[in-house]
C-alpha cells in the first residue's frame, strides 16, 4: 500500500437521470434502468433541434428546493447543493470546524442557464430588467460557493475545470487537500445543468450526439456497433471524503477507501482524444502507482466509455493495456446519458457502491458488442464481484484531453 494519509468516503449524495438521491439511483443502475427520454420542451421545436431527448433529472430541482432559493442559484448549483445535503447528512453532519472543511465542486460548463437567459432578458427588455445576481449565478464556482456556505467549508472553495474529466478531477483535489493536510472533511464532486437548446445544438452540430430521436431509451449504447454518439444528461455527485482516523475517531460508516489517483493530458486536440490512447493509459497506471497497486489488484473498472464512435475503442484498448483483461467494465452512461461535469462524480459514487455491494452495474443497450472487444464488459445484468480486498478504477477523460483515473479500495 502506499505511504498516503488514508482517505475514506464517509457521505454519498445523488440527483441524476435515475434518481433525486443515491438509493432511488443505484437501484435503478443495477436494474438497467434507462433514464433517457424525449424531451417535452418547446424550445426543442421552436429552434428545430436535431436531437429531441436527453436524461433530465428523475426528480427536478423545483421538487426538493423553495422557489427563494433556486431565484438565487443556476441550476448548475441547486442541482450541487441538492446533492451535498444528502452527502452531508449521510457522512453523519460531522462536526467539524470550518477551517478543517474544504469544498470542490467542479463543473464542465457553469452557469450556462443563467448566462443565456439573463442575455435573452437584456436583448428584449433592456440593462434594467437583468437581474443583480446575474454574475454570481453564472459563475462555474458557484456551486462550489454555494456548497461551502451549505456545510461551513473555510479551507478553501475550488472548482476545477476540465470538461467531463471535472467531476473526477475534483474528487482528485479533494483527495490531495486531506493528504496536504489542508483538510480533515473535504466534500467533494461535480455537477452540470446544460439540457439548453445552445448546448444541444452545438454538440449536434459537432456530430457528437446521438440522433436515434425515435428511440432514445436505446440512444446510449456504449460498445455497441451501431453507437452514434453521446446522450445528454444532467445532475450531480457529491462524496464527504475524510481523513480515515478522523472518521473512525468519531465513528463514521466508511464506504470505500479513495487510495489513488492518476492525471495526464493528451496535447492533442481540443475535442477527440488521442487515438493511441496513451493519455488515458498514463492515467490509469499514475492512479494504480499511487495507491501501490498492481493491475491484477483491480476487480472492476467504471469506464468513460460515452458511447462515441471513435471514443469507446481508445479507451477499451487503454484499459486492456494498462489492467488486463480480468476486471470487469461497467459503461453506466447508457443508463444516465453523460453529465458532462458531472460524470466523473456520479460513476465515482457507482464505483464506491459497487465495492460496497460487491456488485458491478450493467451496461445496456449492447446488442451487437464491438468485435473482439478487449475488456470484460457488464452487460444486461449486474456482476458478483470477488469477495475480500479489491480494488476498483473509475475513468474520466475531457474534451481538451483531460485524463483522470481514481482508484477506490474496499474497506
Amino acid at each position: 500500500m502506499s505511504d498516503h494519509v488514508p482517505v475514506v468516503v464517509t457521505g454519498l449524495g445523488v440527483t441524476s437521470p435515475l434518481g433525486g438521491d443515491v438509493p432511488t439511483t443505484w437501484s435503478a443502475a443495477l436494474a438497467g434502468t434507462s433514464g433517457v427520454a424525449t424531451m417535452t420542451h418547446e424550445w426543442v421545436e421552436e429552434y428545430d433541434l436535431p436531437v429531441t431527448f436527453a436524461g433530465e433529472l428523475a426528480v427536478p430541482a423545483a421538487d426538493v428546493l423553495p422557489l427563494p432559493q433556486r431565484k438565487r442559484m443556476d441550476p448548475s448549483a441547486q442541482f450541487a447543493v441538492i446533492a451535498a445535503r444528502e452527502a452531508w447528512a449521510d457522512a453523519g453532519s460531522p462536526d467539524v470546524p470550518g477551517e478543517r472543511i474544504g469544498s470542490v465542486i467542479a463543473s464542465g460548463i457553469g452557469g450556462v442557464w443563467t448566462l443565456l437567459s439573463s442575455w435573452d432578458t437584456l436583448k428584449e427588455s433592456g440593462a434594467r430588467r437583468v437581474l443583480p445576481l446575474t454574475v454570481p449565478m453564472l459563475m462555474p464556482n458557484s456551486p462550489a460557493a454555494y456548497v461551502s456556505l451549505e456545510v461551513g467549508a473555510k479551507a478553501g472553495a475550488h472548482t476545477p475545470v476540465s470538461a467531463c474529466a471535472s467531476g473526477a478531477e475534483a474528487i482528485g483535489y479533494g483527495i490531495e487537500m486531506i493528504r496536504s493536510g489542508r483538510a480533515d472533511v473535504v466534500v467533494a464532486g461535480g455537477t452540470e445543468a446544460a439540457i439548453h437548446a445552445l448546448p444541444l445544438a452545438a454538440f449536434a452540430k459537432m456530430q457528437a450526439l446521438s440522433t436515434r430521436n425515435d428511440d432514445p431509451q436505446a440512444a446510449s449504447r456504449p460498445y455497441d456497433t451501431e453507437r452514434d454518439g453521446f446522450v445528454l444528461g444532467e445532475g450531480a455527485g457529491v462524496l464527504v471524503l475524510e481523513r480515515e482516523d478522523h472518521a473512525l475517531a468519531r465513528g463514521a460508516t466508511i464506504y470505500a477507501r479513495l487510495s489513488g489517483v492518476g492525471l495526464s493530458s493528451d496535447a492533442y486536440a481540443i475535442a477527440p482524444p488521442d487515438p493511441t490512447g496513451a493519455g488515458q493509459e498514463t492515467a490509469i497506471r499514475l492512479a494504480l502507482e499511487d495507491a501501490g497497486l498492481t493491475a491484477g489488484d483491480i476487480a472492476h473498472v467504471n469506464a468513460h466509455a460515452t458511447s462515441t464512435p471513435v471514443g469507446d475503442g481508445i479507451e477499451a484498448a487503454a484499459i486492456a493495456r494498462a489492467i488486463g483483461d480480468q476486471a470487469v467494465v461497467s459503461a453506466t452512461k447508457s443508463m444516465t446519458g453523460h453529465l458532462l461535469g458531472g460524470a466523473g462524480a456520479l460513476e465515482a459514487i457507482f464505483t464506491v457502491l459497487a465495492l460496497r455491494d460487491r456488485l458491478a452495474p450493467p451496461t445496456i443497450n449492447v446488442d451487437s458488442p464491438e468485435p473482439d472487444l478487449p475488456i470484460d464488459l457488464v452487460r444486461d445484468a449486474p456482476r458478483e464481484l470477488p469477495a475480500g480486498d479489491i480494488a476498483a478504477i473509475n475513468n474520466a477523460f475531457g474534451f481538451g484531453g483531460h485524463n483522470v483515473a481514481l482508484v477506490a479500495t474496499s474497506v
